[in-house]
């Protein structure tokens, strides 16, 4: 939790837990070449607020430490607790970018961490919920995290600090409370004894599993996951649905929270996660904190938003054109007909010349787009031709459409049309290549 040196920001409610933390802190403070700080988040649910303000205040002059305030405006609807939970992280971790600290001290204990598995264990929660709550996750540190709260009682009162008891810590309404004050009590009874330290041990153990699952599912995606030009990650769903079902949720949420989402697990992420490698596969997007996860034939994509659409680009003969949305270059070059072998690369193609219409176009796909596909029985729906392919849906609007005198000559990369064969009578050639935009290199 501290190396040494850091400026540590205490979040401080005044009551006895967070008084506590702050005390432990400062005497901690001079070994640990600690400059600490704390910050009362005023949530102004009670009238008389105010008050846990200037009990805070008194005891920053008593230790000797810098205590400022911050009221916060706590959305009303849902769960309240939670949303005062989100407004005090987010003014924490605001005061704490202002202050430059390095970390953020919180003043969870052993039972706050018994509430919390007993809390998930109803709520039917998985291993990574009955691993309750982090001892360090980020910046935020919990020093008291193996400390009782009653023997942090009596160091308050044995060192003659005051603190505050906030009344709606005994108000039934809210679920921790009831376990807290009801289900604990009963559970120490049935137990024969204190029920918080084995609960504690059921969450250390928990965590140690879920470290492990990390670490598996990091290597699967680091194995599995490949970039694209949107820096959406893809995968193959048959690899991923071969994997232990944890291991491949695990993967798909690292993905998603690489591209920024920060939405855990729980048991609807779960069944969303499970859905998407479920036969039939889903049609819809998965979204997991603002991240779509989406499948589409034999690819699973986790991107921030959709793929980019090609405009429609003017291609010089000879000379190229870039396509920056799917990171490619469509490059033409023109040369004698005699002695020229067709090439047989899917990324190569080759026209006659001169029987080649004009000007040649690089664009997206449209709607209504037919073609005749070389070799084929006729003209097809575009849409029709890349669902057979098996293009992902997400790469069929930017894989480039050639486009020759306002007819499809070339599906980049899969199909050319019957525009424009080479035959014995060809003086000129027109060659089409497909390559990387990043270094012009073949893509295979």
């Amino acid at each position: 939790m501290l190396a040494g040196g850091e400026r540590v920001l205490v979040a401080l409610s005044g009551g006895a837990d967070s008084s506590a933390l702050l005390a432990v802190l400062v005497a901690l403070a001079p070994e640990f070449r600690l400059d600490v700080h704390a910050l009362h988040v005023d949530h102004r649910l009670r009238p008389d607020s105010a008050c846990d303000a200037e009990a805070a205040r008194a005891l920053g002059r008593r230790l000797g430490v810098p205590v400022d305030v911050v009221a916060v405006d706590v959305e009303r609807g849902g769960s309240l607790e939670d949303a005062a939970r989100r407004a005090r992280l987010a003014a924490l971790e605001s005061h704490a970018a202002r202050l430059g600290a390095h970390r953020i001290a919180l003043g969870h204990t052993a039972d706050d961490q018994a509430e919390t598995v007993v809390m998930r264990l109803l709520e039917g929660s998985g291993i990574r919920g009955l691993a309750g709550i982090p001892p360090v996750r980020g910046r935020l540190i919990r020093p008291l995290i193996a400390a009782r709260r009653r023997d942090l009682a009596a160091m308050l009162e044995s060192a003659g600090i005051p603190w505050v008891e906030d009344p709606t810590n005994r108000d039934r309404r809210f679920l921790r409370n009831r376990v807290r004050h009801d289900v604990l009590p009963a559970l120490a009874g049935v137990h024969g004894g204190d029920a918080v330290p084995a609960l504690a041990r059921v969450a250390e153990r928990a965590r140690e599993t879920v470290a492990a699952l990390e670490r598996v599912a990091a290597m699967e995606l680091e194995r599995l996951g490949v970039e694209d030009a949107d820096g959406a990650l893809t995968l193959p769903r048959a690899a991923l649905a071969a994997l232990p079902g944890a291991v491949a949720a695990e993967a798909l949420r690292q993905a998603a929270a690489r591209l920024g989402s920060r939405s855990p697990l729980r048991a609807w992420a779960h069944r969303g996660l499970a859905r998407v490698l479920a036969e039939p596969p889903p049609r819809r997007a998965f979204r997991l904190g603002g991240v779509a996860v989406e499948v589409s034939g034999p690819s699973v994509r986790v991107a921030r938003r959709a793929a980019r659409r090609l405009p429609a680009r003017t291609l010089p003969v000879p000379g190229s054109v870039a396509l920056p949305e799917a990171g490619l270059l469509v490059e033409a070059r023109v040369v004698e007909a005699a002695g020229y072998r067709l090439p047989s690369d899917p990324d190569r193609v080759a026209f006659d010349a001169d029987a080649l219409g004009t000007p040649l176009v690089v664009r997206g796909r449209r709607r209504g787009d037919r073609f005749r596909p070389f070799g084929g029985a006729g003209e097809r729906r575009l849409k029709t031709f890349l669902i057979d392919a098996k293009v992902p849906r997400w790469e069929r609007d930017r894989l480039p459409v050639i486009e020759a005198g306002g007819e499809i000559a070339w599906v980049a990369g899969l199909r050319r049309a019957d525009l424009a064969p080479v035959t014995a009578r060809s003086r000129r050639v027109v060659e089409l290549a497909l390559k990387t935009l990043a270094d012009g290199g073949s893509r295979r």
